[in-house]
């Protein structure tokens, strides 16, 4: 009884390990040395290159769904996903299409990647964690367990995001169709950071060095190597010169 579909189209590499129940949709690319784990759905044009682990119960490539009154319509065709060297793809994810995973990146076990999301090199992307349509992570960043990275956010290299950070988009709270002309997510600039379960505004910008403390809620714009705080969030004090991403 066969246990897994591979279709004939899919070109396999070397020393490969495909676990129960996969199934590898059309003209899949799977490199060499990868590791499929059990219910693994690759879709259709993904692919995967060399040296990459995919645990149990994942999927890569899927299609996005849309209810009749979603802000976001899909009138293009989106590309395949690409998931680049040396990647760990934990249990239970789900990558959607359009994404480009970069080399050596972790993306723990029940994390979400929407459509058309671009995330660089050895960056971790923590358990549960979401990420959502139309966003870039740079490299070397860390975004822990159970955060919230809304759609058309941008994250800059070397930035941590503390667990259970919560980021927005829409300042009318889907009230109104004013607010598609203010929609916009959240933009942390290179080595910014973000504190456990804070809360950070449509469109407000953390600038380079900039720290928003646990439990802040960021209600304006966080200047550069400056550490704020509070509900709102006000400045606090500068980040300390041996805190500073160019002194690490």
């Amino acid at each position: 009884m066969c246990n897994k579909y591979i279709s004939d189209t899919a070109k396999v590499g070397n020393n490969v390990a495909i676990g129960k129940f996969v199934v590898i949709e059309d003209d899949v690319v799977l490199g060499d040395n990868c590791m499929i784990g059990h219910n693994v759905v690759i879709h259709s044009g993904c692919k995967i290159e060399d040296n990459v682990r995919i645990d149990d119960n994942t999927v890569i490539g899927k299609e996005p769904m849309r209810s009749v009154n979603s802000i976001f319509k899909d009138d293009k065709k989106f590309e395949p996903t690409l998931i680049k060297n040396g990647c760990l793809i934990g249990a239970g994810v789900i990558i959607y299409c359009g994404c480009t995973v970069g080399e050596n990146v972790l993306v723990a076990d029940l994390a979400t990647v929407r459509e058309n999301v671009a995330i660089g090199s050895k960056t971790i992307i923590g358990r549960g964690a979401a990420i959502e349509n139309f966003s870039k992570v740079g490299s070397n960043c860390k975004i822990e367990t159970n955060v919230y990275i809304t759609a058309y956010s941008e994250i800059e290299d070397n930035v941590f995001i503390a667990p259970g950070v919560v980021t927005s988009n829409d300042n009318f709270a889907a009230r109104s169709k004013e607010r598609y002309n203010h929609f916009k997510g959240v933009t942390v600039k290179k080595g910014g950071r973000i504190g456990a379960q804070a809360t950070i505004l449509p469109g407000k910008i953390i600038n380079e060095d900039g720290f928003a403390a646990a439990g802040s809620v960021v209600t304006k714009d966080v200047e550069k190597e400056t550490i704020v705080a509070g509900n709102p969030a006000k400045k606090f004090r500068k980040v300390p010169e041996d805190q500073l991403l160019k002194n690490q």
